[in-house]
């Protein structure tokens, strides 16, 4: 499979960059800084500048052009503010869906947030306004007649992947982001999880079989 990755430089992103080529799929990494090719070319990804806070449908379309799905992976960063989680996390979310209607790939993966759900909606506060961002591209995505899964993370930490985790409706916890990116993987074409919003932390079940409990 190509799969196409919007964020391609993110952490998330890179760890699944690696996985899917040894796994023999093609990746390619949408950046919006060209610093950003050597490093998605050292992951075997192909890379593809593209800003996506500025660029319309169609040159997105055209960057997915013989892609067979998509994983939104982009994110303002933690240190960006409130208008950020508005053209990242929530428009570049929906533009990516545009995109791939137009393009015609069904396949969509979303890197969600836990808590999405539970946003205040009244907070100023930059995380909530964050959390409503992403609930606010979860529901336009669900809206849609694509192929779509939706992961939300818990916290994300950068130890390395256990292989071990738990999904579903989740208490608070965190998950490695080797291990978000290898839940992605797994369920890029296995059809239970298509049209699924789960909750994801480490757990104590090999990913495969937490997967079959979506």
């Amino acid at each position: 499979m190509r799969i196409t990755i919007a964020g391609g430089h993110g952490q998330i992103a890179q760890h699944l960059e690696r996985q899917l080529v040894r796994a023999g799929h093609e990746a390619v990494g949408l950046v919006r800084n060209p610093d950003h090719v050597a490093d998605l070319e050292a992951n075997g990804a192909e890379a593809v500048v593209l800003d996506l806070e500025s660029a319309g449908v169609a040159d997105v379309a055209q960057a997915l052009d013989g892609s067979d799905a998509v994983v939104f992976a982009a994110g303002g960063g933690p240190g960006s503010g409130v208008e950020r989680k508005e053209t990242v996390d929530k428009n570049a979310a929906i533009l990516l869906a545009d995109a791939a209607e137009q393009a015609g790939v069904t396949r969509y993966l979303m890197i969600s947030s836990m808590g999405a759900d539970d946003a205040d909606p009244d907070s100023d506060d930059v995380f909530q306004v964050y959390l409503r961002a992403k609930k606010a591209a979860d529901d336009d995505l669900r809206r849609r007649d694509l192929a779509w899964t939706i992961v939300r993370p818990g916290r994300l930490t950068d130890e390395p992947g256990t292989g071990l985790v738990q999904v579903g409706a989740l208490p608070r916890g965190s998950v490695t982001r080797e291990d978000v990116a290898a839940v992605l993987v797994a369920a890029l074409d296995l059809t239970r999880t298509v049209g699924k919003t789960f909750d994801l932390l480490n757990g104590d079940d090999e990913i495969d079989e937490a997967l079959r409990k979506v």
